[in-house]
């Protein structure tokens, strides 16, 4: 797992992001349990296994690892079990926000250009089970991180902090967990949903252009289309969902791809002069800023989103009046 780094930037930036993603989470994970959005039930388990993910990757990633390394430098999770199960966690976490992102992107390509199977692979059902499935697999392909730790140092027999073992770097199998592990995530999710998404709206544009010719052909005029406008959201969601995705993990993969193929290392410490250190706690922030955009995005697209949003924040101001009163 990435070691904290240290400075004034990090050390504002980090709990205020935490202020921010954790009660936004929270709120998406309310209003979408409620359903009362509007959208189908497939839709929204997706959408609420999301914001569970993401609310698991700001309190891991984030709160036990950044914020607790800044401000908390020794605690339970500075011994070896501690930060190992932390990078275990933290790990599984993160897969599952990305790859429930890449079920999310299949699934309304399947909805939008499958329509054979659109009744039979977009439901409720299908959903819960793709869920599991991913949470299920991204927990166990993090396992083996808890092993790849010893500790730095022993005081009165408890080991202290985490230090990758020597066989990590000479071992042709942890060599093969590593690449694979960075392939699975985030490379191989990022150019699903480049291409997922590719699919998507050259099916809808070559659709949308096929049915206005026809419409205008038996009316002789173009009319609203409620169909079409209803596809457009369910564009529009998909596209802002798996869109953020790539914009904030872009930084992430151009360092990723840099380090692995100059047989670089990933700069340990902190030195803003660095373009180097700049450039990979870029990349880390935007990739743990992606995890509170899509209450963002779901307020911007989804007026019902909207309005259950308005209530949960009148809430609370009209029940400390009716207190106060």
């Amino acid at each position: 797992m990435h070691a904290p780094v240290t400075g004034p930037v990090f050390a504002i930036y980090y709990p205020i992001f935490a202020a921010i993603a954790v009660p936004a989470n929270l709120v998406a994970i309310v209003i979408l349990f409620r359903g009362r959005c509007g959208l189908s039930r497939c839709i929204t388990q997706y959408l609420l296994s999301m914001a569970v993910t993401d609310l698991l990757v700001v309190v891991t990633a984030v709160i036990f690892n950044r914020i607790r390394g800044i401000y908390f430098p020794v605690t339970f999770l500075t011994t070896t079990p501690g930060c190992s199960t932390s990078a275990v966690l933290t790990y599984a976490a993160r897969d599952s926000s990305v790859w429930l992102t890449v079920a999310f992107t299949f699934d309304r390509c399947v909805a939008i250009c499958c329509l054979k199977l659109k009744t039979k692979y977009c439901t409720e059902k299908t959903a819960v089970l793709i869920i599991g499935t991913v949470c299920m697999l991204s927990c166990a392909k993090n396992v083996p991180c808890y092993f790849i730790h010893e500790p730095l140092y022993m005081i009165n027999n408890v080991p202290w902090y985490c230090s990758m073992k020597p066989i990590f770097y000479t071992s042709v199998g942890w060599a093969a967990f590593d690449w694979l592990d960075r392939i699975l995530t985030p490379c191989v999710p990022f150019f699903l949903i480049l291409l997922l998404n590719a699919l998507t709206i050259r099916h809808i544009l070559a659709a949308s252009k096929a049915r206005r010719r026809l419409r205008a052909h038996r009316n002789g005029e173009i009319h609203s289309d409620p169909e079409m406008e209803s596809r457009k959201m369910s564009i529009v969601l998909l596209l802002s969902i798996s869109g953020s995705f790539i914009l904030f993990w872009m930084t992430y993969v151009i360092n990723l791809l840099y380090v692995r193929f100059t047989n670089g290392n990933y700069f340990a410490g902190s030195d803003f002069n660095d373009p180097r250190f700049i450039l990979q706690e870029s990349g880390y922030m935007l990739q743990l800023l992606s995890c509170c955009t899509n209450t963002c995005i779901y307020a911007g697209t989804q007026s019902k989103f909207r309005e259950e949003l308005k209530n949960a924040v009148k809430y609370p101001l009209a029940l400390i009046t009716k207190l106060n009163n």
